[in-house]
This record gives C-alpha cells, structure tokens and sequence, in this order.
C-alpha cells in the first residue's frame, strides 16, 4: 500500500467519523459507570477487564514503524481477537456493545479507550486526560502481528524488548505494571491464577507494596509458573517478580509504595500516552 493509498483511506475514514452525530460525554460517561457494577462478574466489577481491553488494544503499538496501537480497533477482526493475550476480552467488547449502539457518534476504539479512563477513575484512580478522534479499521487486513503485547512468563529484557518497542523506559514500565492492582487472571484464559491484591476492585499503589513486603515463592500446582504468598491468597507472575529482581525497576517499585501521588501522577502520564501512541489525529476542538 502506497502513501496516498493510505492517506486517502485515512481521509474517508475521517469523513465518515465527522458525519457521525455528536457524542454527549457526560451521558456516555454515566452509561459506562452505570454497567461496571455486576455481583456476578469477578469480584463484582467489570472495570478491570475494560482497563485490560483498552491496554491490549493499544499495547500493539511499534514506534519504528507506527503501527498498532488504540487507533482502529483491530481486535474486533480475527486474527488478533483469537491471540491468546485477548482471551477472555470478548466480554468486556460485547459489555461496551449496547453503549455504542445508544452513542453512534464515538468510534469503537475511542469506546474502549474511554471506558478505561471512566473505569479507572470509578476504582479510584487518577484522572486520565482523555482526547477522542481514534477512526476505526474496516477489516482484518490491518490487525496486529502476534506476539506484540507482554507475555507475564518472562522476565525483565522481555518486558524491555515489549516496552522498549512502544517508546517507553524504565519508569513508565513500572507505572503502566501498576495496572495490576485490580483484576486477576484466570486460569481458563491466560493459565495463570489468583488475584494480585486483596482489593482488586480499587485502583491503588498495592500492587508495589504487596510486591515488596510478601514473601513471594513459587506457587505448587498444575498450571504455569507463578508465585504466591505464604497465605495462598494472593500471586505474583515471573514478570511482576522482575520488577524487584532488576535494580532499575526495582528503584521505581520502592517510590511508587512509598508514594502513592506520585504513581498516580506517572501513572496518569504514561497511560494517556499509551492510549495515544499512533492516533493519526485527535478530534477537533477538544
């Protein structure tokens, strides 16, 4: 594909994206607040599986050769819906569907951006600077490679090589790995197990400080390698143990427990740049 052949499919999309109707944002706002709740669903909340869909949707990114990224939401095509990071997002991707349908106006991928922000915000997280103008991709032929996004069995130069592509460094690694203060994994999706922290419903500096002051040993049991606590309640994976192996994460691991504004701060920053790496262009005005 040329250039103008790009441009040129860049600026249809655009114009169709204009000729959509208004978003109300403070309606799409509380339309989002108003489903994270649900008792049924892990730990009562759907937020945490919204925050991983938007990080899965942008963490795809390559600076080296501006691809990948939030900007189209590919993994509504196969093949990457079916890569084995995604499993278990089709939930959070139908969640969002009947919002979309009330608010025409937003593409899919600022939809799963945004909800991020809300969710995060709701679980009492920082505020996330939020710009919207994300244009959709219209089939599979733009999905992402494999293998692009993190892989929690490996350890401190995986994560580098993974982060490294996206144009971050070491302290916004270990902010953005932050995140996993909520949710957990499950074994039926990633293999893993078990919860990170004992409030996986609340955004917080948890993670570091359950990190740094449990007793972390290699978990007995059927599945892939992960760590848990002496209780057995809660667990680690190989790349979480990375962040307190490597001195240079470890230096931002040690602030960030000892200082929960300042996570919040750099976490802030460093999702709203992941959220933004490869946006072609953000809606005007905003």
């Amino acid at each position: 594909m040329t250039d103008l052949s790009t441009n040129d499919e860049r600026k249809v999309q655009i114009a169709r994206a204009e000729s959509k109707p208004p978003v109300d944002w403070d309606q799409l706002r509380a339309d989002i607040i108003a489903i994270l709740d649900n008792p049924k669903y892990d730990d009562g909340s759907y937020g945490p599986v919204l925050v991983r869909l938007a990080w899965h949707a942008a963490g795809t990114y390559d600076k080296a050769t501006n691809s990948g990224g939030s900007d189209g939401a590919t993994m509504r095509f196969a093949p990457e819906s079916d890569h084995g990071a995604n499993a278990g997002l089709a939930v959070a991707r139908t969640l969002l569907e009947p919002i979309q349908a009330r608010h025409p106006g937003i593409s899919t991928s600022d939809l799963w951006q945004f909800a991020a922000v809300v969710a995060i915000e709701e679980m009492g997280g920082p505020k996330i600077p939020f710009r919207p103008g994300r244009v959709d991709k219209p089939d599979e032929s733009h999905c992402t490679p494999d293998g692009r996004l993190p892989d929690a069995a490996q350890t401190q130069n995986h994560i580098r090589d993974i982060f490294y592509r996206m144009g971050f460094n070491d302290r916004e690694i270990v902010a953005l790995l932050g995140a996993h203060a909520i949710g957990r994994c499950h074994g039926d999706r990633s293999g893993f197990d078990g919860p990170w922290t004992k409030a996986p419903t609340m955004f917080s500096n948890e993670f570091y400080r359950e990190l740094l002051e449990q007793k972390w040993t290699p978990r007995r049991w059927n599945g892939p390698k992960q760590y848990a606590n002496a209780d057995g309640d809660l667990m680690m994976l190989p790349a979480d143990l990375a962040l307190i192996q490597d001195e240079k994460f470890r230096v931002w691991v040690e602030k960030y427990a000892a200082d929960e504004d300042l996570f919040f701060k750099d976490f802030a920053k460093a999702f709203q740049k992941l959220q933004e790496n490869g946006v072609q262009a953000f809606a005007k005005p905003w």
